[in-house]
């Protein structure tokens, strides 16, 4: 009896699409930028097999850019959802 109201307060999600894959991309991609300029010491920890790609960001430090990317990703998709854009 109570489902219905709820179910009308859920916000609209989407499908996985390639916009949607590349949207995320971008947005890690600008996180780890953020990290390898942000990081005080990026070299700590075990190093990524290969760290030429990440910027030479240890394990730990892409780990916790790419979760920042993940988190900048879904607001923007978020953001962009209910905006209309896609």
């Amino acid at each position: 009896m109570f489902t219905l109201p709820l179910l009308a307060l859920l916000p609209r999600t989407l499908e996985w699409s390639p916009t949607i894959g590349i949207i995320m991309l971008f947005c890690n991609i600008v996180a780890i930028a953020i990290g390898r300029f942000t990081i005080q010491q990026p070299n700590v920890g075990p190093p990524m097999p290969s760290a030429g790609v990440f910027g030479g960001l240890s394990l730990a430090a892409v780990i916790g850019s790419a979760s920042l990317g993940h988190v900048l990703g879904a607001g923007v998709i978020l953001g962009l959802s209910n905006l209309g854009v896609i």
